[in-house]
């Protein structure tokens, strides 16, 4: 009963404070109302996505040697800060800003919804330019983070700086411009909901860039040239970090609807997501079964991954069959790419390019055979797909963007990676790899008694 008045109480002390005559002089009209809930539901999709970044952390801290495991952990911090300064000065200009068909030149050092008038390309949503800024900043932070896969256990953290800048500065803003920003691929219509291209491929196929010039980790291969497991030190942290990558997928790929009120598409495309999710985990754990002889949980975690990043793409376009079809392919195929460029001595620690930049490709190409007619309409992008009689145009769209953003990444990447090395080198020295990164580079263990005991043992 105390309960109900003090209730009762609260809401009468409210009306007081603020009259009805308030509440009526305040009119809101529908338009402000679906302009509110609009940026609060991209809010929510920034948060999700930028929240991928602790799922990075306990992945790749898991998937690495407890020496490694500060820093790689700590690194992620490290990398949302260069993200965000850099993609705020120049980043978000150059691949959102008015400009041409390869890159903008408006929109630097975002101030306010002042500039909404240097970015034509986001204009028209009904998004406040500033949310529209944190919610594209989260994609490229992610795929900061997917190209640092390839730095793991071996680089200077100088390294990660630099590249790092120059990543948000200038690849990815340039492939984001290319499709999503009003350049030429965009123009071609090219299919891309939330990025298997953009953010996925871009980013591992910089991390591609990285593993080629660093060389594999020390003991990695024999002198016969097959390679020795280097197992992560705690598989519960990656199977907790994919999780969270799950999870923040949700802002990912629904929040890339950009609108609650559309007929609540976004629900349609979290449908696609997850089936495509479960479809690649399952497949890939199986897959493993049969081949190992074992169900090997790090492939099921690396299935569920390259399902997501397949998916990505596609969610919006294709029927919830093929979303099923697209993550098992992904799935299987990461899987065997993931062995085969270890025994091809490519030393890839996350297994990010087989992870993200395979499944990136199959997920680019896929809307090109399985986009239907209906959704093409529904998202205003490109044709149908073979498989529904668009016949080729759109898989050549797809195709053209695909290898246009590898190849350019790539170069640039190497060229990028190939000055530092010949300046002041990127990998640190063999004593440094030794004790680890979390000593060489920070002076303290993420594991400080577990590493003193270590040390102790050894000296016995």
């Amino acid at each position: 009963m105390r309960k109900k008045w003090a209730v009762m109480g609260l809401a009468a002390s409210t009306l007081l404070a603020f009259p009805l005559s308030a509440f009526a002089a305040a009119e809101v009209t529908t338009a402000e109302i679906s302009t509110g809930l609009n940026t609060f539901f991209v809010f929510l999709a920034f948060a999700l996505v930028l929240f991928m970044q602790a799922g990075f952390a306990l992945l790749e801290a898991g998937s690495v040697r407890m020496k490694n495991a500060g820093h790689v952990a700590g690194k992620t911090i490290l990398t949302l800060g260069i993200a965000l300064i850099a993609f705020w000065a120049f980043g978000f200009g150059l691949g959102f800003g008015n400009g041409n068909g390869f890159f903008g030149y408006e929109g630097f050092f975002l101030s306010g919804e002042g500039m909404m008038g240097s970015f034509d390309a986001l204009s028209g949503l009904g998004i406040p330019i500033s949310m529209m800024f944190l919610f594209h900043l989260a994609f490229a932070a992610v795929s900061l983070s997917i190209a640092f896969g390839g730095f793991a256990e071996r680089a200077k953290l100088s390294v990660y700086i630099i590249f790092g800048i120059l990543f948000t500065v200038i690849i990815y803003p340039i492939i984001a411009h290319w499709v999503w920003g009003g350049g030429w691929l965009g123009a071609m219509e090219m299919q891309d909901y939330a990025g298997s291209t953009v953010v996925h491929l871009t980013g591992a196929t910089a991390g591609l860039a990285a593993t080629l010039m660093l060389k594999p980790r020390l003991g990695k291969y024999n002198k016969d040239g097959k390679p020795n497991i280097i197992p992560g030190h705690n598989q519960i942290y990656s199977v907790v970090g994919v999780f969270i990558l799950w999870f923040g997928w949700m802002g990912f790929n629904p929040g890339s609807a950009l609108s609650t009120l559309n007929d609540g598409f976004f629900t349609y495309v979290a449908l696609t997501t997850n089936l495509a999710a479960a479809a690649g985990g399952v497949a890939a754990l199986l897959i493993s079964w049969v081949v190992f002889g074992k169900a090997d949980i790090p492939s099921m975690l690396n299935g569920v991954l390259a399902a997501l990043v397949a998916i990505t793409g596609s969610c919006a376009f294709v029927d919830v069959w093929a979303a099923i079809v697209i993550g098992l392919v992904a799935g299987i195929v990461t899987f065997f790419t993931s062995q085969w460029f270890e025994k091809a001595g490519i030393d890839d620690p996350i297994y990010a390019f087989s992870v993200h930049g395979i499944a990136g490709m199959w997920g680019a190409v896929s809307t090109g055979f399985f986009a239907t007619p209906e959704l093409v309409e529904k998202t205003g992008v490109g044709s149908p797909g073979l498989f529904y009689g668009g016949g080729f145009h759109q898989l050549g769209v797809q195709l053209l963007g695909m290898i246009g953003t590898f190849i350019f990444v790539l170069v640039i990447s190497l060229l990028i990676l190939w000055i530092m090395k010949s300046i002041n080198g990127i990998r640190v020295t063999e004593e440094e790899e030794m004790m680890g990164l979390d000593i060489s580079e920070h002076g303290s263990y993420g594991y400080p008694e577990q590493m003193r005991a270590l040390g102790e043992d050894a000296r016995k």
